[in-house]
């Protein structure tokens, strides 16, 4: 999916663990399907997962949720991932990795024939509690800042995009966004990567978030993405309500899933076919719902 992408099979994380933990050396080894663009993913016998970064933007992704994932793992009303080892650079991959705990569940799919309410209500609930953490020193998240950082490469993405997509529209859009108050409180805690691809449910029900590599703190709008990569617009209601979102919040939210799908549509166009389709749906969401506004 990348350029430079270091290549990672089983003969690797097989030497890692052996070299560095060996008393889970021999247990099954297995390739985990996942859309996922920064780690690598292996289950480790029944109850573990080995994530090792693909690429070096995830160079540092282990060490930040060793830091600070323990801390807030206990103020969060849902799992995640509880860090069992920290893998160091060895001769022949040279960033840190993890072992993980395994977590049961199901990734959802956008559009799925079910009542998503609930979910909307558990996700709001999920974003309220990690922005009410009160733990300062967190480092601060590149998508906690204002909008404008990334004007430049929306308005790129959106030319790439020409003839693909309503351009004008999804210009129209941006600028709507860019155009909303700033964020002007305290950094908040907050995931800032809350793919459908990163969450976990069972019947229904959010159970556990996972990857928390761009973790951080800043504008708390960048979490409301689900309202728009996920939920239908039926539900995204309750999830505003449940995540605690303000008009000028909501629409930097809004930004974001949008800045976000335009920059993954050419990206992951033949790399990715699940990204790539999440970014298109995105894109008709946002559309849509500034259509009917």
């Amino acid at each position: 999916m990348h350029a430079g992408e270091t290549r990672i099979g089983g003969p690797l994380v097989r030497r890692l663990l052996a070299e560095q933990f060996p008393r889970w050396a021999e247990l099954p080894l297995r390739r985990v399907r996942s859309a996922g663009t920064v780690n690598a993913v292996y289950r480790l016998g029944d109850d573990m997962a080995v994530r090792l970064p693909r690429i070096a933007d995830g160079s540092g992704d282990a060490l930040k949720e060793h830091a600070w994932l323990p801390r807030l793992a206990p103020m969060l009303p849902f799992a995640v991932p509880e860090l069992l080892g920290l893998g160091t650079p060895a001769a022949d991959y040279p960033w840190h990795w993890s072992v993980v705990r395994w977590l049961d569940g199901d990734t959802p799919a956008p559009g799925a024939p079910v009542d998503t309410r609930q979910l909307a209500a558990d996700l709001g609930a999920f974003v309220a509690a990690l922005r009410g953490i009160d733990l300062p020193g967190g480092p601060a998240s590149y998508r906690g800042t204002p909008l404008a950082a990334v004007d430049a490469e929306t308005r790129s993405a959106i030319e790439d995009l020409r003839g693909t997509i309503d351009t004008g529209a999804a210009t129209a859009a941006w600028e709507e966004a860019l155009s909303a108050p700033v964020w002007t409180g305290p950094p908040h805690w907050l995931h800032a990567d809350l793919m459908p691809m990163n969450l976990l449910v069972h019947d229904g029900r959010l159970t556990a978030v996972l990857d928390f590599g761009t973790l951080g703190t800043g504008d708390p709008a960048c979490d409301f993405i689900p309202a728009w990569n996920l939920l239908p617009a039926a539900a995204r209601p309750v999830f505003r309500d449940a995540a605690g979102a303000d008009d000028a919040g909501w629409a930097r939210g809004r930004g974001w899933a949008l800045s976000m799908a335009l920059a993954q549509l050419p990206y992951y166009r033949t790399t990715n076919p699940v990204i790539a389709d999440n970014a298109e749906h995105v894109i008709r969401e946002v559309l849509a719902e500034r259509r009917g506004s």
